[in-house]
């Protein structure tokens, strides 16, 4: 167990990309980290512990607030990365797309949030809890139909805000990180010249420009309540 004053961040969909560099990010800057997604691997590291599993089960939620309290004895941070995105007509979406976009995108906000706000305030001390969200929530486009994104990242937005109200006077900060469209692998690279068109500012987003998206919330004691757009001016307009 590391000492009363490291902090503890804990970070879902955290195997590769944003997640992954969130992990590293946080680690840098002096937090112990304890890290999700469905199939991490284990870390022999220190300071960071992973637990894998699917974070829209609850008893999965439980398990990794859980493992941040028995393994380092807080939880200052959690960064609620885990998330899918589906992009069909409305009409085409399928029972099994809703199902997995709730599971994912709000039943595991819902239940590690609860668990993890229970654990920073019985500590008295503060904390901070992220949501990634998306562009497309305030910046409709006919061209990347979204409907489930928008019911479940949109619910996280106005979760974010009624949360930050909430615990205000308790010392838990809320905030969100709202992306563009960001450039990873799972974008081909084909696709990257019509994605980045969509920007004002011309190019698709970096992992690096999220991570410190996130930073800076983490690092603003000020600012909570906050849907920070990195979305290269998406949300601004065209």
């Amino acid at each position: 167990m590391t000492n009363s004053i490291q902090k503890v961040a804990v970070i879902t969909g955290a195997s590769q990309g944003i997640g992954a560099a969130l992990v590293e990010a946080y680690r840098k800057s002096g937090f112990a980290v304890v890290a999700n997604s469905r199939s991490i691997a284990p870390s022999t590291e220190p300071d960071h512990v992973t637990v894998a599993g699917d974070i829209s089960d609850p008893a999965v939620a439980r398990a990794v607030i859980e493992t941040a309290v028995r393994e380092f004895g807080r939880v200052d941070t959690l960064v609620n990365n885990a998330g899918i995105f589906i992009a069909k007509p409305f009409t085409e979406y399928t029972d099994e797309d809703y199902r997995a976009a709730i599971g994912v995108n709000l039943t595991s906000f819902f239940t590690t949030t609860q668990l993890a706000v229970d654990q920073m305030l019985r500590q008295g001390g503060g904390g901070h809890v992220v949501q990634v969200t998306t562009s497309l929530v305030d910046h409709a486009n006919s061209s990347v139909p979204s409907v489930l994104a928008s019911l479940t990242k949109g619910g996280l937005q106005s979760a974010t805000k009624s949360l930050a109200i909430e615990l205000a006077t308790r010392g838990v900060r809320v905030n969100a990180i709202s992306p563009g469209i960001i450039s990873t692998p799972m974008h081909a690279p084909e696709t990257h010249a019509a994605m980045a068109s969509l920007h004002p500012v011309g190019r698709m987003g970096t992992i690096d420009d999220v991570v410190d998206g996130v930073l800076f919330l983490e690092n603003a004691p000020f600012v909570t309540g906050e849907v920070l757009h990195v979305d290269g001016g998406q949300s601004a307009g065209h």
